[in-house]
Formats: structure tokens, C-alpha cells, sequence
């Protein structure tokens, strides 16, 4: 009777440990990280410096640094030279159930004088610069066993018959956004050029089917002899590593909590869903719950089109006075997917936003960055300026 009884306390002993273990996993933050290319796709070669080879490098220099922290899980594509499908590498982070996929590329152009950052999130971007961006990394699934069955309906070589697949419902750009900008405000933090901005919206595949917030970033040129002398050396691939990785912690940080405490800034968890394009939909618009502490006097125009600066998501609702929003005044909200969304300012005036962005930045808002309406639905600030 005691030998049994004693096996019963042991019994519900292991059980505890399992619960607590399997609890402190679930409270992980999930970092997928991709390596692009890999075996016989080499990427870009420029004068015996090898894309694969690079961005193998940098990933296993992030992960490195990432995994000093105890509260990430760092998932790999690869760690070798292998290859691995595109499908697949977003597989890989939606069945790890990441909470955010980075894909690490070397940018090239015939142009050897071109050079810079730029780090990209998922969209359907009209821009001939970024198509050929997506077009140059969509081509490695030409190097895919039945590509053509896989991918049916896509044109690796025409990255715009990706709008005619699908019309996502993107949860998680947002986010994407936010990540993107840290990584590309942590490259200019160490004296990097960032090309045209930095942050940009292109139908890259890999990212195409991973249901988190994602980037994929473009480290350098690789085609440029100096450039691509840093992307090659040890030296510079620890910098730009590190501030990939902090950046990651930092994303972490705001919208996951940094352990010590509960965090209630958003956490997206929830797939993307997909639905089939239908000429007559229109957009969904925001529940615009709650109005401006200071209504503007100048808050829209002839077309309908006003900008505003999101500062921040959270579960909570906040009381809308400046003292809750670092003296920043005219701030509104909105509810969206369960989150309540807040904005500083309104202008139809797309450099004014500019202005205000950069005022929110300066309050502490480091990661805010520019929405758009027409007529009071949201639309993507390249579509409203195309409309100007």
C-alpha cells in the first residue's frame, strides 16, 4: 500500500514537472529564420562571393545571439547547404507555429554601384522595382521538382499573377511592418545606406504562404565590390547580425512582453485567410469606435483621402489624453480584429504625415509608421498617394 501511494505521489510529481515544462514552451517567442537559397541555387555569385554561403552566415549569427535569450526558440530552415522548397520554408514556420518568419537574402544588380538595406513585407506592390525584386527571388522555384503542379497558376517570372491567385486578408502587415522598420532602422543605426526607404511591400512567394508577421530582408549588394566585401567578411556579418537580432528582441519586447511582466500590446495568432478575388468586393472598413481628443481642421480633401500616424495596438482600451500617449495630442482609435488601434493626427496632406511620423517618433514611438483612409476605409498608403 505504501510502495503504492508513494508511486502516485511520484506519478502526479512527473506530472507537474511535464505541466510546468510544457507551460514555460508555450510562453516562448518563436523566431523562424530562413537562410535563402541553398546547394545547387547558389543565389547571386559576384567575384567569388556566394549568396547561399552569406546568408547561411548571417542566420546562424542571428540565431546565436537569439538563443542567449531564454524566452526565444529559434527554428531553422536550414543550418547546411541544402535546399529547401519555398513552400516548404514557410512550412516549416507555420507548423513550428512561429510568431515571426525572417528570410535573409544579398540583393545584386548589374549595376555594381548599387548598394544599401531593404527589407520587404508581403504585398501586392506595383512598383516595377520591387516586382523585379520579387521576380529575381520567386525564380528558385523553377529549380523545384512539379513546380508547375505546385504552383499552378503562378508565373515566377510575372510575380503580379500572385494578385489574380488570391486576395489575402493581411492580418498580420501591420506587425510586418513594425519588424521591418526596427531591422532597417537597426542597419542605419550602423552607418548602412538604406535604399529608398528601407521598408517595401513586394509578392515574394516564401512569404506569400507563412501565416505570421514576416520579412525578408536584403541585406547588402552583393555585386558591389565594397558592399559585397562586407556582406563576405566575418566582421561584417556580425554587425549586421546583431542588429537583426536586436531588433527581433526589441519587436519582442513591445508586443510580446520581455518576460518580466504581462504585455498586452498585440499579439497576432490567427492564420491568414485566403480567399478568391471578386471583382465587385470592396474593402472592409475599421469599426471607427471612438473619436479625436482634438478634431482637425483639416482632415480631409476633395478625394477622400486622409493619413494619420498609428502609434500603437493593445487589448485594452486607453483613455484618449495626452498624458497617456506621451503629450501627443488629436489622437483617435479604432477597433480592429479585437484589437483597439490608436493614431496620432489626421491630414489629407501626405508630407504633413511625414512631419507627424517623425514628431511620433521623437516622442518614443519608435516603431510607428503611416495608415491611410478613403472615406473612412483603410487603404494602403501607396494606393492613397497613387489616388493623389
Amino acid at each position: 500500500m505504501y510502495i503504492t501511494n508513494k508511486l502516485k505521489l511520484q506519478f502526479a510529481f512527473l506530472l507537474l514537472i511535464v505541466s510546468f515544462v510544457s507551460y514555460g514552451q508555450s510562453s516562448l517567442f518563436k523566431v523562424t529564420l530562413d537562410a535563402g537559397h541553398g546547394d545547387h541555387d547558389f543565389g547571386a555569385v559576384y567575384s567569388g562571393r556566394v549568396e547561399k554561403n552569406i546568408n547561411l552566415a548571417i542566420v546562424l549569427k542571428v540565431g546565436r545571439l537569439l538563443e542567449q535569450n531564454p524566452k526565444i526558440d529559434v527554428i531553422y530552415t536550414r543550418k547546411t547547404d541544402v535546399f529547401i522548397d519555398l513552400i516548404e520554408r514557410a512550412n516549416i514556420a507555420n507548423r513550428a507555429d512561429a510568431n515571426i518568419f525572417v528570410s535573409i537574402h544579398c540583393n545584386a544588380n548589374k549595376n555594381t554601384a548599387a548598394d544599401g538595406t531593404e527589407t520587404y513585407v508581403m504585398g501586392m506592390s506595383k512598383v516595377a522595382s520591387n516586382l523585379d525584386a520579387a521576380k529575381k527571388e520567386n525564380s528558385v522555384i523553377t529549380l523545384e521538382k512539379d513546380y508547375k503542379q505546385k504552383y499552378e497558376g503562378f508565373d515566377p517570372n510575372s510575380p503580379e499573377t500572385m494578385i489574380g491567385m488570391t486576395l489575402m486578408q493581411e492580418e498580420y502587415l501591420d506587425n510586418s511592418i513594425s519588424l521591418a522598420s526596427k531591422i532597417e532602422d537597426g542597419f542605419a543605426a550602423l552607418g548602412k545606406k538604406i535604399r529608398h526607404g528601407g521598408v517595401k511591400q513586394a509578392p515574394f512567394m516564401v512569404l506569400h504562404k507563412a501565416y505570421m508577421p514576416r520579412v525578408l530582408i536584403e541585406t547588402g549588394f552583393i555585386s558591389n565590390p565594397d558592399e559585397g566585401s562586407d556582406l563576405n567578411s566575418d566582421e561584417g556579418q556580425d554587425e549586421i547580425a546583431r542588429a537583426i537580432a536586436n531588433a527581433i528582441v526589441s519587436y519582442k519586447n513591445e508586443y510580446f512582453g520581455n518576460g518580466n511582466e504581462d504585455n498586452d500590446a498585440e499579439r497576432p495568432s490567427q492564420k491568414i485567410i485566403e480567399t478568391p478575388i471578386k471583382d465587385t468586393s470592396s474593402p472592409t472598413k475599421p469599426n471607427l469606435e471612438v473619436s479625436s481628443t482634438k478634431k482637425s481642421t483639416n482632415n480631409q480633401d476633395t478625394s477622400g483621402i486622409i493619413y494619420k500616424v498609428q502609434l500603437s495596438a493593445s487589448i485594452k482600451k486607453v483613455e484618449l489624453i495626452p498624458s497617456n500617449f506621451n503629450g501627443l495630442k488629436d489622437i483617435s482609435m479604432m477597433s480592429e480584429n479585437k484589437y483597439y488601434k490608436y493614431m496620432y493626427g489626421q491630414t489629407p496632406n501626405y508630407n504633413e504625415a511625414k512631419k507627424r511620423l517623425e514628431e511620433a517618433k521623437s516622442r518614443g514611438y519608435s516603431s510607428a509608421y503611416l495608415i491611410a483612409f478613403k472615406n473612412g476605409t483603410k487603404i494602403s498608403v501607396q494606393d492613397a498617394l497613387s489616388n493623389n
